[in-house]
């Protein structure tokens, strides 16, 4: 046997475990479609390691791979994946029956995922794991039994390797001696023996076990089987070849079904967002002053586009809510009056509109993660005094305000910051236009002053009323800080880092924020000169950022540049470098340049 030849069978066997992962995958996502899409396989064992990740590598995962860390994590569970399919393809070889259990086994693996996950909607979501895996079990099953060398044919014997060789002359000779023969060319059974002596057939013995009748009656052994053929024929390369052709074409088919099954589920929440018109806001926001966006290149736009806006969250598969069939409830201690409130219900309120930036507690110091948007929406201490909460100041038992979202994150603010007067708002728009589903079509939380993880809760569905040591939110229970105010930063857009801008005048500009106190001074320093001070763009409200510029005239070599800013309660920006975990970055932003 050729070494190509030993090969073959297990890159067969290797190929067969794929063919059975790609099944597994695809039924499952098929029939996800059917049941929700949050219940695949990928999606819930992403979403537990997601839970069960520390939070340091989460962090580390936003701060390198930003919006696209959930499809490096799918990526690599479906790498993982891909490995535990080849072993398990291999395994199939000897072992059928066990390689097809290991099949099974992840089912179950995601079956328990899927119906753990806390937005599970109960042993429904068990189906697509399990359905997927039979799926697979049964084809990876079939696939081995096709790589697995046949039994002869009933009447026939395998060559023996062993039976004949060349003799010198040229002719063949038998390795053992073959049976005198009769002029006529037949054997002389009778040869040296009285007539019928070890003659089973004459005797009317059985054939022996293992042999098969052969001609005239004679009994003929099974050999065994020639190099490279475990017994019989070898394995059935046809079957094969139909059965895992027929299997791909069939899982390509699943997957595309499942995709298309999940497009329609989703089908009524795009056409209830479609149909959504805004009302005109009862309070609107002002216009945005003129000198607020400055003429500087590079510097990044006032107001964030919605495409361009952040996105930070777990949820591996963005909820599509119909906002025709979307609920909130209010409930829980100090509720006098609990409520259910229905989209249009809050369509009917008087709606406001606001400046507000956002800021994610993972950004690092001069990082992405923050934005500016204008919000329209309902003003939640108005919602929540109509149920009867007051805030502890004015003797209320709750000091948390619990928001749960559809995908089961929990998010939990400060009541007294939500209801101090400051525009806290569920928000149904962003930029002009219904939210976007990335965003929390239908309805989520907008609170200025505080980090994401504490306020913005997306597809919000529920708010509790409870106490901060009564429960821990999703985050809090992962290290992070029960409360988290946004720090003040300034950050350097423009020139980048590494840029080799030319001598003369050089414009640095960049962003600043501290959303619910204001900016009031942005100062610059270059390498370890003195701090001079930036001119600040108009600003808008004290809930949004601010854009300042200094001009620098550019000497030869390189030079780091560094900024800091002062808020309007005239607290100085810190500093002293501080991770993103338990409750947001410090430090200065600097960039290093080399000036042609």
């Amino acid at each position: 046997m050729t070494e190509n030849e030993k090969k073959a069978p297990l890159l067969l066997g290797a190929l067969s475990g794929v063919l059975a992962g790609f099944a597994a995958l695809t039924v499952a996502e098929a029939v996800a479609g059917g049941v929700r899409p949050q219940a695949g396989p990928v999606v819930a064992v992403g979403g537990a390691a997601i839970d069960r990740t520390p939070a340091t590598v989460k962090d580390w995962a936003i701060r390198n791979f930003g919006s696209d860390d959930k499809l490096v994590l799918q990526l690599g569970i479906l790498a993982v994946l891909a490995l535990f399919a080849l072993a398990l393809g291999i395994l199939a070889l000897r072992f059928r029956r066990t390689g097809a259990a290991g099949v099974l086994l992840f089912g179950v693996v995601g079956a328990i995922a899927a119906t753990n996950r806390p937005d599970s909607t109960g042993v429904t979501d068990a189906l697509p794991s399990v359905v997927g895996a039979a799926a697979g079990a049964v084809l990876l099953y079939a696939l081995a039994g096709r790589l697995t060398p046949r039994a002869p044919a009933p009447g026939t014997s395998a060559p023996d390797a062993s039976e004949s060789r060349t003799s010198p002359s040229g002719t063949s000779e038998s390795d053992t001696s073959a049976p005198d023969r009769s002029p006529s060319g037949t054997p002389e059974s009778g040869k040296g023996r009285e007539p019928g002596e070890g003659d089973g057939a004459a005797e009317g013995k059985e054939p022996a076990e293992g042999s098969a009748p052969g001609k005239d009656g004679e009994d003929v052994q099974d050999s065994e089987p020639a190099e490279g053929k475990a017994s019989g024929e070898g394995w059935d390369r046809r079957g094969f070849v139909i059965v895992a052709g027929a299997a791909a074409v069939a899982s390509a088919g699943a997957g595309l079904l499942g995709r298309s099954l999940s497009a329609s589920g989703g089908r009524d929440a795009v056409a209830s967002r479609r149909n959504v018109l805004l009302p005109a806001p009862g309070s609107p926001a002002r216009a945005v002053p003129r000198g607020a966006q400055l003429r500087v290149p590079g510097v990044s736009p006032f107001v964030t586009s919605n495409s361009d806006f952040y996105r930070v969250d777990t949820a591996l598969v963005v909820p599509r809510v119909d906002a025709t069939e979307w609920r909130l409830r209010i409930h829980g201690a100090g509720v006098v009056r609990p409520v259910t409130l229905s989209f249009d219900d809050l369509l009917r309120r008087e709606l406001v509109e606001r400046d507000i930036t956002l800021t994610c507690v993972s950004n690092e110091v001069g990082g992405p993660y923050v934005g500016n948007a204008r919000w329209i929406g309902v003003r939640l201490a108005d919602l929540l005094a109509e149920c009867g909460v007051r805030p502890p100041s004015k003797g209320g038992p709750a000091d948390q305000l619990v928001a749960r979202s559809v995908d089961g994150m929990t998010i939990g603010s400060p009541v007294e910051d939500v209801m101090d007067g400051r525009d806290a708002l569920l928000a149904l728009g962003m930029n002009g236009e219904p939210l976007p589903f990335e965003h929390g079509f239908p309805v989520r939380m907008v609170v200025p002053g505080l980090y994401g993880y504490v306020s913005a809760c997306k597809w919000i569905k529920d708010i509790e009323l409870t106490t901060f040591d009564s429960y821990d939110p999703y985050w809090v229970r992962r290290g992070w800080a029960r409360r988290a105010p946004i720090k003040t930063q300034a950050r350097i857009d423009t020139p980048r880092p590494f840029a080799r801008p030319g001598t003369g005048a050089v414009m640095v500009a960049g962003v600043a924020w501290a959303q619910h106190r204001g900016i009031d001074k942005v100062e610059v320093r270059v390498d370890d000169g003195p701090w001079q001070e930036a001119r600040l763009a108009a600003e808008d409200t004290r809930d949004t950022w601010r854009q300042w510029s200094f001009p620098w005239q550019a000497t030869k070599g390189g030079h780091t540049l560094t900024a800091r800013a002062t808020d309007r309660t005239g607290a100085v920006q810190t500093e002293k470098r501080a991770r993103t975990i338990p409750d947001g970055a410090s430090g200065w932003h600097s960039v290093v340049v080399t000036v042609d």
